[in-house]
């Protein structure tokens, strides 16, 4: 025993230190067979792949710069990080940005900026800026919805995203008069935490699905009727991220919590079909819209990433001859979201934003239809001129995602997808979620999308404007090609937005009733 200590004794520190790479360099020449460079270069190849593994963070901090990575660069993030800490989101000595860039937007500015009159609801609340359209309105729905806000929450499901951060979501939207999509995982306890709330559901019917699953309506009425939280309904007929594809979600996810809000079994994989079984054509497709909207009282849309329009002009034509319809239709671009998906969908299958809307609008404009549809817009539109362009194309509301889960901490990692979110918000791990704190985080959600709404209008009166539904195709110019340097929004995509029925912000104002609450006493 007393050799076997002075051994140790004896032998100096780096001794322990080559012996336990003599170790891993016999481990990588003579037992491990899967890796080539390892077996070629023993321990130093462990070197290449741990570089490889930290080179997204690597990129990310020393070597992109501030305009350069995708989706996200770092000013658009560092926007929404300061906006959200209601702390200096400006930027001094010009803009680093190539305004020559193509798709690069201007925002034409008025002589004279819209004033606001004294009283004026922008000068008592600086981020009021209230949906200009109602939801349900013109098909007479029972319970029409006019969403308090144009900036809400995207689709994002509690499993894909943590508890702690769909939470910390619903808590800011109530802080902010917005609204909440719950995404196609069913409505969790999370949801209900003040917010206004969109339920959302896609081909696995989860929430709302019967034993052979399938939709079942029976459910999906008691679940509005105990939850009035629940202010609209939404059908997804696709997502950017994979549009057309299903997925699977594993059994060793599924926890009995999950199991119980999905209405699935504990352990057992559970497979989201690339298609629904409540419907396989547009007729039917009206008739479960109608159906739900009847049974609910509520008001019903349909959500979609834009490929072909045949289907949808199908959907036009039998619009215009019922009278009859989706109440609102979110768009969903092409660049993909917080969905997993193959790159092969997340690159190549269905159009970006502005390509996909502008085709979808042209196809209701066309029928005078677009009226009595709320268009939501859903792609990377969560910063003040790019909502500009998107108002001005015809959208009403925007929809974010990825931008509100920035605002409540995360880092673009870019690893969703693996349950292993340093963040705490794209993961199930515990003790991952510990580390968000939910009322600092909602207040910062909070925080973003007022400070976004109070630019946005800033910029809506620059251009001379009170409300950003007045935006005009001929009001935004984009860098198109070196031939025709910058052309207007209407000559780019060829159509002429319909104005919308808006008789100022006093009248939103002063409804007694705003999206189901009386708002002169709720806004802040």
């Amino acid at each position: 025993m007393e050799s076997f200590l002075n051994f140790f004794t004896i032998v100096p520190w780096w001794g322990y230190v080559l012996g336990f790479l003599g170790l891993v360099a016999f481990r990588d020449v003579f037992i491990q067979k899967s890796h080539t460079i390892s077996h070629n270069f023993p321990v130093v190849g462990h070197l290449r792949y741990w570089l490889e593994s930290i080179g997204p963070e690597m990129r990310q901090y020393f070597v992109a710069n501030n305009r350069e990575e995708l989706p996200f660069n770092r000013i658009e993030r560092g926007w929404i990080y300061a906006s959200a800490k209601k702390e200096n989101n400006y930027e001094g000595f010009g803009t680093d940005r190539d305004i020559y860039a193509h798709q690069h937007i201007f925002v034409k500015n008025q002589m004279m900026a819209y004033k606001t009159p004294e009283g004026h609801p922008s000068n008592l609340h600086k981020d009021f800026v209230p949906c200009a359209k109602i939801m349900g309105a013109y098909n007479g729905r029972r319970k029409p919805y006019r969403p308090a806000s144009v900036i809400n929450v995207s689709a994002m499901s509690f499993g894909s995203l943590s508890a702690a951060a769909i939470k910390a979501l619903n808590i800011g939207v109530a802080k902010a008069d917005a609204y909440h999509n719950t995404g196609e995982g069913g409505l969790s306890p999370y949801h209900k935490q003040g917010g206004d709330v969109v339920f959302h559901f896609g081909t696995g019917y989860f929430g709302v699905r019967s034993s052979d699953g399938n939709l079942s309506i029976e459910k999906l009425v008691k679940l509005t009727e105990e939850n009035p939280c629940i202010k609209a309904i939404e059908i997804k007929l696709s997502q950017g991220a994979k549009p057309g594809k299903g997925g699977v979600l594993p059994g060793a996810k599924i926890t009995p919590e999950i199991a119980k809000i999905r209405g699935v079994e504990v352990g057992k994989d559970v497979l989201s079909p690339a298609t629904h079984k409540a419907f396989s054509n547009v007729t039917e497709l009206m008739k479960l819209i109608e159906e739900i909207a009847e049974a609910t009282g509520l008001p019903v849309g349909i959500k979609g990433a834009i490929g072909k329009l045949d289907q949808w002009e199908q959907l036009a034509e039998i619009m215009e001859k019922t009278g009859k319809g989706p109440d609102f239709i979110a768009v969903d671009g092409g660049e993909g979201g917080t969905g997993a998906a193959p790159p092969s969908f997340a690159d190549h299958v269905s159009l970006p934003w502005v390509y996909g809307f502008s085709s979808l609008y042209k196809v209701f404009q066309q029928r005078n239809l677009t009226d009595r549809i709320v268009f939501i817009g859903s792609g990377k539109l969560g910063f003040p001129a790019k909502a500009a362009m998107a108002f001005a194309m015809g959208a009403d509301c925007i929809n974010v995602a990825r931008e509100a889960m920035m605002s409540i901490g995360c880092i673009q990692a870019q690893i969703c997808h693996t349950n292993k979110c340093p963040a705490g918000i794209a993961t199930q791990s515990k003790w991952r979620q510990n580390g968000l704190n939910v009322p600092l985080k909602s207040d910062r959600l909070a925080q973003y999308f007022k400070t976004f709404r109070k630019e946005f209008i800033e910029i809506t009166h620059a251009a001379g404007y009170e409300h950003p539904c007045q935006f005009s195709m001929n009001d935004i110019q984009v860098n198109v090609d070196d031939i025709d340097l910058t052309r207007n929004l209407r000559s780019t995509y060829g159509y002429n937005k319909t104005l919308v029925d808006f008789n100022g912000m006093q009248e939103l104002y002063d409804c007694e009733h705003l999206g189901g609450k009386n708002f002169t006493s709720s806004a802040k």
